[in-house]
């Protein structure tokens, strides 16, 4: 019943404001939302204009922020009236986003106005502390919430136990720094855990193994004549959203494009070919396509070289001399064609990725035949694997061959930036501080069986998950305080009861929140966070279009209840009630960031949150420090603009600088040969063990150079028929969408999903066979759990396997994200059916080709 009031009342205010389901979807003419219950329309702004019109009075006046619904960051203007936001588009003085927006944008209306965000900090009463335990929550006054935060901090300082704090981090700013970094360190603790390896670490691991960047990647979409894209949906959810959105109907009319996924995505539906692959043979279609570059003598020589004598030696199942071949910009493509691609045809590929083998050769050939306005689009999808680090090498490495790295219409890195770091934490790490860093982290990163390569350096990535069994197993040590801002572990990491189960264990749990989600539920105090969009200074990076840009966050409404901000408003005044505890280290540090206009140290909260700010962009906004891109007056000028952006891309400039050990594109990688070296060496072994440990089936050379490995996928086939096919939403806000109704009203935006429903997308010859039709309640269950939703009849799913969108399954959050708060999930939660298993080489959690499932009915 809720649900169809729900859908009636939302069906009946968009007629009553004319606002159809594509205008919505139509970022020029979405209307926002204004009043705090509900996140209801306001009817008398439902003509709002985008610009002045003669004779027409403004209602309010357009503000610069930053949405970060998604890792897009784009630079955005807010319409406020009267305090209140109610409209948001894109900032036209954006050279990355433009005036382009995507829907995630309007979500974030009901967002900042949902009633049932976190009004006040909270206090637990209830003891006792598990998913079925009600934490009886109280509101409290902010001083009695930071003084018990400093006191619990202050006892572990006296026991000299302060590497027993740890600091999740989640979504962030880059004033992350202050609370994830600074702060961690001077309390002394070497647990600032980031949520990066739950998003994308093994993507990073392909380029920087083979150009040395670890980064995501633009793409030059514009001057691109062929784009293929491998498990991601640049349409819906990839980074620069917006962009992409805004241009792709003329990418289309110059480019072919093609994508490898086993799922019709929107991209896919738009594309000139979809290769519905098998799920984890990514990297036999990637190197099958090597093959007939090579042999078609389709590589890019002004990028590549040739051989010496012009004759292509490249011949299927034949070796080539190494000096007969002379590279200009790489290293080893001879190498690569020895040990991996001499022998791996069209045919070979076309039996393990389930595609038929024209198909393969004429995506090749037409591949190459753009170079070097080639595109070889790296997504999750294949790398974010238990041995996907090779595949997104054997991915990646298509753009060396067709020379489309840092080329017109290929793959570029990012723009350079000036913005500052802020200073350095040691002058004011004490004894105490400096013996608690030295610990080794809970995550486990650098053991024998987690390298995690980040750039190069064993045990230097984070390997996120995994911190739930360093919690667990209280290995190396107990976890006794802890502070988790803007993440939801307990949500979004696969396999979250285990999460569950570790923040249960940890004695005093903080949660820096919006809305009370399963992370809050474990937790003994939370703190209720402004919204990054409207209510927060701050900055981010970003880049595509061929440039960079920095826009801020701002405040820009007035505060409907009482917020702190994460990143830099509380760790202040935490600072201060230690400092009123004898331990003034954190905020002395903290004064030492002044406004750079007056000199002024800050003496309170919202004071060091915008003087902090304005320290770490002066180099952008100070005309006397200006060093490039766009060139302002002063402060206020930026603060008005809301964003700043970088110089053009500089084509080609990398070619023979890259940050690899040969500096060229190495397809035999000296780089991750010397790291895996440096790792076997550490723990007196080889790195034939190494990889072994991890799970990989490489051994000798093969593990220096792109090549396929099989797919390492849990459960026994004839139990587990089907494969599952993870996905994200165009209005996944990162699993915060789902307590806006505009969510579900458009839901069906998303390739073969459903409105108000959560569906699993089963092809109809697999369902026939089960007995299954559209609209049957289905259990899916996986080795390792569970989750209930809806079938979904739809031929845009491979057969043999499921396909389910991430973003529902909430069980608090909210009174709609929540079927039941605290009992009942709306729909499920695709993580509970994804086991807790890693790309090692990079600590990447583990999302695709990953897990079987069968399917029950309910």
């Amino acid at each position: 019943m809720a649900r169809d009031i729900d859908e009636k009342s939302t069906r009946d205010l968009m007629g009553r404001l004319k606002l159809t389901r594509r205008s919505f979807l139509q970022a020029s003419a979405a209307v926002g939302a204004s009043a705090a219950l509900g996140g209801l329309l306001r009817p008398t702004l439902k003509a709002l204009a985008e610009s002045k019109r003669p004779g027409v009075k403004e209602m309010g006046e357009w503000r610069p922020g930053t949405c970060q619904g998604c890792t897009s960051w784009c630079s955005k203007l807010v319409y406020v009236v009267d305090g209140r936001a109610v409209k948001v588009r894109g900032n036209p003085h954006s050279k990355v986003n433009g005036g382009a927006s995507c829907p995630r944008a309007h979500l974030a209306l009901q967002q900042v106005y949902d009633p049932d965000r976190i009004k006040a900090p909270m206090r637990r009463t209830n003891p006792k502390k598990g998913r079925n335990e009600d934490p009886g929550f109280v509101p409290i006054s902010w001083d009695e919430a930071l003084g018990t935060i400093a006191d619990k901090i202050m006892d572990l300082r006296h026991n000299n136990e302060t590497h027993k704090y740890m600091l999740m981090r989640g979504r962030y700013t880059y004033m992350r720094d202050i609370l994830y970094d600074r702060m961690t360190k001077i309390i002394g603790s070497p647990n600032n855990i980031s949520h990066s390896a739950l998003c994308a670490e093994a993507e990073k691991f392909g380029p920087f193994f083979t150009e040395g960047l670890w980064d995501y990647r633009q793409y030059d979409v514009e001057n691109s004549r062929y784009i293929l894209i491998w498990g991601a949906d640049p349409l819906s959810a990839n980074r620069q959203v917006s962009y992409y959105s805004s241009v792709w109907g003329d990418v289309i009319d110059r480019a072919k494009i093609a994508v490898v996924e086993p799922r019709l995505s929107a991209t896919a539906a738009k594309a000139d070919e979809w290769l519905p692959i098998k799920p984890g043979e990514d990297g036999a279609l990637a190197v099958a396509i090597a093959h007939v570059l090579l042999t078609e003598g389709l590589w890019y020589r002004p990028f590549v070289g040739d051989f010496k004598d012009g004759v292509n030696r490249f011949i299927a199942g034949q070796e080539v001399k190494e000096e007969e071949f002379e590279e200009i910009y790489t290293h080893g493509i001879v190498k690569w064609w020895n040990l991996e691609l001499k022998d791996k045809r069209p045919e070979w590929a076309a039996e393990r990725a389930g595609l038929p083998v024209e198909q393969i050769r004429r995506v090749a050939i037409d591949y190459g035949k753009a170079a070097p306005h080639a595109i070889s689009w790296l997504g999750g999808g294949p790398c974010m694997q238990v041995r996907g680090g090779y595949t997104a090498m054997a991915v990646h490495a298509l753009n060396g061959i067709v020379g489309a790295c840092d080329n017109v219409g290929g793959t570029l890195a990012s723009n350079k930036e000036y913005t500052k770091k802020f200073p350095k934490p040691k002058p004011f790490m004490d004894d105490i501080a400096k013996k608690g860093k030295k610990h080794e982290k809970i995550d486990h990163r650098g053991r024998k069986e987690f390298p995690a390569l980040k750039k190069g350096k064993p045990g230097s990535g984070v390997v996120t998950n995994n911190a739930a069994d360093g919690i667990l197993n209280e290995d190396p040590y107990e976890i006794k305080v802890a502070i988790g801002y803007m993440n939801n572990f307990a949500f979004s990491a696969p396999q979250p009861e285990r999460w569950e189960r570790a923040l249960s264990k940890i004695p005093f749990l903080v949660h820096i929140t919006t809305n009370a989600s399963e992370f809050s539920w474990f937790s003994d105090i939370i703190l209720p966070n402004t919204h990054h969009l409207f209510e927060k200074w701050g900055y981010v990076k970003s880049i595509g279009n061929g440039y960079r840009h920095v826009p801020l966050c701002q405040p820009l409404i007035k505060p409907v209840w009482d917020y702190k901000t994460d990143e830099t408003e509380i760790p202040w005044l935490i600072a201060e009630k230690l400092a009123e505890r004898g331990f003034d280290n954190l905020l002395n540090h903290y004064k030492e960031y002044k406004d750079p206009e007056t000199g002024r140290e800050p003496t309170n909260e919202k004071e060091f949150a915008l003087f902090a700010l304005k320290y770490a962009t002066q180099n952008l906004w100070d005309p006397a420090k200006h060093k490039g891109g766009d060139k302002f007056s002063g402060w206020e000028e930026f603060r008005k603009t809301g964003v700043w952006n970088s110089d053009p891309y500089p084509y080609r400039k990398r070619w023979g600088k890259m940050k690899t050990k040969t500096h060229k594109f190495e397809f035999y990688s000296e780089t991750l040969k010397a790291a895996l070296e440096k790792h076997a060496e550490k723990h007196e072994t080889t790195v034939d063990d190494i990889l072994e440990t991890c799970f990989y089936q490489a051994r000798g050379e093969k593990a220096f150079i792109p090549h396929y490995e099989e797919p390492f996928v849990l459960g026994d086939e004839r139990e587990y028929p089907f494969v599952h096919v993870d996905h994200k939403s165009r209005l996944n806000r990162e699993g915060r969408s789902a307590n806006c109704t505009w969510y579900y009203e458009f839901k069906d935006v998303d390739p073969g999903d459903e409105r108000w429903d959560d569906v699993a997308k089963i092809n109809p010859a697999d369902a026939k066979k089960l007995g299954i039709k559209t609209g049957d309640r289905i259990r899916l269950v996986s080795p390792t759990g569970s989750l209930e939703c809806t079938a979904k009849l739809w031929e845009g799913v491979r057969p043999g396997t499921v396909a389910k969108c991430y973003g529902q399954g909430h069980w608090v959050y909210g009174r709609l994200a929540s079927k039941e708060f605290g009992k009942v999930p709306r729909g499920g939660n695709s993580n509970d059916i994804i086991p807790a298993q890693y790309d090692r080489l990079s600590g990447s959690s583990v999302y695709y080709a990953v897990t079987r499932l069968k399917i029950e009915k309910v």
